[in-house]
């Protein structure tokens, strides 16, 4: 009698890009400054298609919704669309700005009263060509160097500094 035999494993060979940080604010405040107040924080230059011609940023704040920036001259340039909304604990979107569409999830997680954990976790790399991984995106390196892992660090801070700034 011969032993079953296991399919063989495949490693991943893309594996998503993961990010988080600690943010000094409740979970609700925490999540309202990223999709309501993105405009104010997130860092246009160079992480976005219009860079200094963004006026503004816009999350239509429902599954389907689209997220997309407004240019001065009101040009309008998608991110995605809104694949789950649960405020304030997630939310998932198509990522348009890469080569091919990925994927986006944000994640907050309320660990006291005034601490929340925001992870981002950008998936479906396999949409993309080895060639299109390696390609320079907001950051030099693309994918494959690290870039998209560097531009959500930098991301997630201005989150975080916004988020903890008192109010004015």
């Amino acid at each position: 009698m011969t032993a079953p035999t296991e399919p063989p494993v495949t490693p991943l060979r893309r594996p998503p890009v993961r990010q988080a940080t600690l943010v000094r604010s409740d979970i609700d405040h925490t999540f309202e400054v990223f999709v309501a107040a993105i405009g104010a924080w997130w860092p246009v230059q160079p992480f976005s298609a219009g860079r200094d011609q963004v006026r503004d940023v816009t999350f239509e704040q429902r599954v389907g919704g689209r997220v997309y920036e407004t240019w001065q001259d009101g040009t309008v340039a998608v991110w995605g669309e809104l694949l789950i909304w649960e405020p304030p604990h997630r939310f998932a979107m198509t990522w348009t700005g890469t080569p091919a569409p990925t994927e986006v999830e944000l994640t907050f997680t309320a660990l006291g009263p005034a601490l929340t954990r925001v992870a981002v976790e950008h998936r479906g790399w396999e949409a993309l060509s080895e060639a299109q991984l390696a390609q320079d995106c907001a950051l030099p390196g693309g994918y494959t160097g690290g870039a998209y892992r560097d531009g959500w660090a930098t991301i997630l801070a201005r989150l975080a500094a916004a988020a903890e700034a008192p109010p004015s």
